[in-house]
This record gives structure tokens, sequence and C-alpha cells, in this order.
């Protein structure tokens, strides 16, 4: 069997879930900031993007950082062109840890426009599909913002999201289809149901033996992705914590059937680079369990 296969079997049939360890450019010196680094400690992308590698690869090699409860990692493509203890961090991650690589392809927000936030054009994403697949990456994420029960912009979220994703499943990778609804949206309840009649109409779509995953917000409404968890195109459907404290998303995510953590924020709360290693790998085997936990639901 592939590594290929073996990683799928893995999404099918394992408890657990996926750490999301993709801050890019943009939010880097918050995660920075939050693990006890102010931005008087750096100066210069480079340095801040070496203090924020330190940082992953801290987690990643933690005695608690494995397989046996965490499905997969997804990767910023900084981290997956670096390396960890010597070997490139996706082959780390699989060959040391049994912890599945995925890489965030977008290149970040357009402007809101119909109360969403498009993804900017990805000009470059065959080539970065190549590299990735070279690396043994499996699967890939991509995210898109809505902002308001807008049924055009929906729609509009939704048509890129999977036209994109058409394009990484034709370069032989699974895509994390991540078209979050914003916590603070006015009208949260009725964007996700527009949200799902969306995602459910382009799942019928796809061709059988297409797979995705989907990442989406913490709905509130319990168990409105039944049928998005239920569907034979759908690998796996995880849910980002948005902005929830690790303790709100873990009590909601308890309450969905089926659907497993990919916390970014929410997993490394209370982690600083001033714990000393024993610290460390014991808050962090704190977090992993109780999300871990809310996961098995």
């Amino acid at each position: 069997m592939s590594n290929f296969e073996k990683q799928k079997a893995k999404f099918r049939s394992q408890a657990g879930f996926i750490a999301a360890l993709d801050q890019s450019g943009g939010s880097t010196p918050k995660a920075l900031k939050l693990y006890g680094i102010p931005e008087t400690a750096y100066s210069g992308e480079a340095q801040m993007m070496d203090l924020i590698h330190a940082m992953r690869t801290r987690i990643i090699t933690s005695p608690s950082f494995n397989g046996d409860r965490i499905l997969g990692a997804i990767l910023f493509e900084n981290t997956m062109d670096r390396e960890i203890k010597g070997r490139p961090t996706a082959e780390y991650l699989w060959e040391v840890k049994q912890v599945v690589p995925i890489l965030k392809v977008d290149q970040g927000l357009a402007e809101e426009a119909n109360g969403v936030q498009l993804m900017k054009p990805m000009p470059a994403l065959d080539k970065l599909l190549l590299k990735a697949r070279a690396k043994g990456i499996f699967g890939t994420k991509m995210r898109s913002v809505i902002k308001q029960a807008n049924p055009g912009g929906i729609k509009a979220v939704v048509e890129q999201q999977f036209a994109i994703g058409k394009q990484i499943i034709a370069a032989g990778l699974v895509p994390i289809i991540e078209p979050e609804v914003d916590i603070k949206c006015p009208d949260k309840a009725a964007a996700e149901d527009l949200l799902k009649a969306e995602i459910m109409a382009q799942l019928d779509r796809l061709p059988e033996g297409q797979l995705v995953m989907l990442k989406l917000t913490l709905p509130s409404k319990d168990n409105l992705y039944a049928d998005c968890i239920a569907h034979p195109r759908v690998l796996k459907v995880v849910a980002l914590s948005g902005g929830y404290s690790r303790d709100e998303a873990n009590a909601r995510l308890a309450r969905q059937k089926g659907m497993v953590a990919s916390f970014s924020r929410a997993l490394t709360e209370g982690l600083t680079a001033q714990q000393t290693d024993a610290e460390f790998d014991a808050a962090l085997d704190a977090a992993i369990e109780s999300i871990y936990q809310a996961s098995k639901t």
C-alpha cells in the first residue's frame, strides 16, 4: 500500500484530529506574541520565520505529539520547505510521528464583497502542488471567510473553493475546502444553512472516486453538517476553533457527531517559549488530550 493510501485509511478509520500549524505572514506575529515572543524580540521576516519554525519544531518533536491522537498537521509552505531534526518536515511528520502532512495553499483573502472574502488568485498553484507531491504532502487547505448571510456571496465562495479543489484533486492531492463562517457573523445560523446547501450541491456533482475534506466553523445548530459527514465524496469533516477558547471550542465540538477538530490557536493556547521542556510537554499533552476527547464523539 502506498503512503497516500495508508494516510487515506488513517483518516477513514482512526480517531483523532488535525493540528493546524499553518499561521502565515499576517498571523505569525500574533502567534509568536501568544507564545511569549514580542515583536521587539526580532527584526525582519527571516528572523520571524526562524522563530515560528522553532516553535513548530518544539511542538512537532514533543513526545505528546504523535499519530496516536493526531491524524494530520497543516503546514505553511515555509514550514514544508524546512527541516525538522535533519529531515524534510513532511517526511519527519509521517515517517517519525505517523502524522499526515497537509499544506496550506491559499495566498490570503481578497477584500470583502457581498458579505464574503474570496481567496486571492493563485497563479502559481500548479507549481506548488507539484512541489507538495514531491515532498510527500497528502492534501491541502485553503480558506475563505463568510461575514454575512448573503446568498450570492456564499455561492461564490463555495464555487471558488470547489473549482480550485478540482485542480488539487487533479494533481493527486486531497483538498480541505474551508469556507469559514465568522463567529461574529450577525446571522450566523442563516449563513450556515445557506453554506450547507451550496456545499451539498457541489458534493453531489463530484465524480465518483473524487474526495474532499471540509473544514467548517463549529455550527450554531448542532449536527447541521451530518449530511456532509455522511457524503460518499467526503473523507473527513473537521472544525476550526474560529476564535473560541479551547474550552468553548471543545464543548461545542463534543456536541457534533462525527466532526473532529482542526484547531490552531486553541491547540497552542497556554504554550510559551519560557516554559521548560517538561512544562511545555505537559501543557501540550493536556491540550491534545482534551481536543482528542472532544473529537471522539
